[in-house]
């Protein structure tokens, strides 16, 4: 044991300073394979690195700021509070974008606490809890927790890949919750630039389909974005998800993003005491890619 660490960033700042936003880097034997990141808007993975070390993701893009590299969340969130003994009134928020979305203003995913156990040589798992916290606003000024999410990360490093399994389990707190149906999210990756298609990279999924059109209207088992990432190094990710109640729908376009979400065509209404799970497992290479991708179970 021994081969994983888990530390956060060393910034040296004056005496009082702290930092707006951190990471806490993921390396196996030295060499970094991601890092647990949190800013004011939300936690995500950044970066996604490969053995070599190339950068898959992209954190802060200037079209989308949002797209914070591999992020989990939903442009339509709807709560139902309950005043007085029967009243319900709905709170609708988003949890993709950083400003109002049509009309919802904007909430924040904040990590609350964080463990982790290297269960082998090659395996890393962490558990991180996340509150999905609603805007600042009247009646709430300190922000209401609207649902508490559990997001187990399983890693699993080898010379040839980096494995990524993100499941994320998603418990309302006081108040029934509904998601979707969202144009956006659940899962989102934005792809460096050198792997976009408009880089000259390549986007393809497990039934041949090529392009962002082409893959949003299928129903394939995974994705894949290959390219020259930096110093000329050929590398790729792949994303396959792991959900229990059938493939969901993926959303895909050539300048850099990739969607996995199962709530575009339905609303998910999940009640207090009972819970949302989904999975998604994403596999970091160098070279060409594993044809067809295996993941470990």
């Amino acid at each position: 044991m021994g081969n994983f660490t888990v530390e956060p960033d060393e910034v040296d700042l004056p005496r009082g300073a702290t930092a707006g936003a951190r990471r806490k880097w993921v390396r196996w034997q030295g060499k970094a394979v991601t890092a647990l990141s949190q800013n004011s808007h939300r936690a995500y993975l950044f970066p996604v690195l490969t053995p070599e070390g190339v950068a898959l993701t992209a954190e802060a893009p200037i079209d989308h700021p949002h797209h914070s590299s591999l992020t989990i969340g939903t442009d339509h969130f709807d709560v139902a509070y309950i005043y007085g003994e029967s009243r319900e009134e709905r709170g609708t928020y988003n949890f993709y974008v950083n400003d109002t979305f049509q009309g919802r203003a904007a909430g924040r995913t904040l990590e609350t606490s964080l463990h982790w156990e290297e269960l082998a040589s090659d395996h890393l798992s962490i558990d991180q809890q996340v509150e999905w916290q609603g805007p600042a606003e009247w009646g709430a000024p300190n922000r209401r927790t609207l649902a508490i999410e559990t997001r187990t990360i399983d890693i699993h490093a080898s010379e040839r890949s980096n494995e990524i399994t993100v499941t994320s389990r998603l418990e309302p707190t006081n108040w029934k919750i509904s998601i979707g149906p969202p144009r956006h999210a659940y899962f989102t990756v934005r792809i460096a630039d050198g792997l976009r298609v408009v880089d000259g990279g390549k986007l393809i999924d497990s039934e041949g389909a090529i392009g962002g059109n082409s893959v949003s209207k299928g129903n394939a088992v995974w994705v894949n974005a290959s390219g020259i990432g930096p110093h000329n190094k050929r590398a790729g990710l792949t994303v396959i998800p792991r959900a229990k109640d059938g493939i969901p729908h993926w959303y895909a376009h050539d300048w850099g993003s990739i969607a996995l979400n199962p709530f575009l065509n339905k609303k998910q209404v999940v009640g207090v005491g009972d819970s949302l799970e989904l999975s998604v497992t994403y596999i970091a290479y160098d070279g060409d890619a594993p044809s067809p991708p295996v993941i470990k179970s």
